[in-house]
């Protein structure tokens, strides 16, 4: 297991940012891919972005390419998503996951409890 904690959600106007921050446990973060989903009521979890164990590859959903970036700090055992220009489609709660492919482009084996984003028009 990989306790994930995410932080950062709250309400926002439309145009606004957030930062969201999702903290991990264990001495092995910085051996998984990461990364971050969004899941809103009667819909499935949507992919927002991941990111490889080292940083360097990065992957984004068409829908936040150009507005969103997800980052990481393994000395922090942290990983990041910067949310600028906010739409209100942009509602959701936003979800952490980490997976054992370091690799991974959908990390999904371990997932945080979630951390509400709601941006008003």
């Amino acid at each position: 297991q990989v306790p994930l904690v995410e932080s950062g959600g709250g309400l926002v106007q439309a145009g606004g940012s957030l930062r969201l921050s999702c903290a991990a446990s264990g001495r092995t973060f910085s051996n998984y891919a990461m990364g971050w989903f969004r899941q809103t009521p009667g819909k499935e979890r949507e992919f927002i972005a991941a990111i490889s164990w080292s940083g360097g590859d990065t992957h984004y959903a068409d829908s936040v390419k150009g507005r969103f970036t997800i980052s990481r700090d393994n000395a922090k055992n942290t990983i990041y998503l910067q949310m600028n220009n906010l739409k209100p489609d942009d509602t959701a709660v936003y979800y952490c996951a980490a997976d054992q492919n370091p690799y991974s482009d959908y990390p999904s084996d371990y997932w945080g409890q979630g951390t509400q984003v709601i941006v008003s028009s």
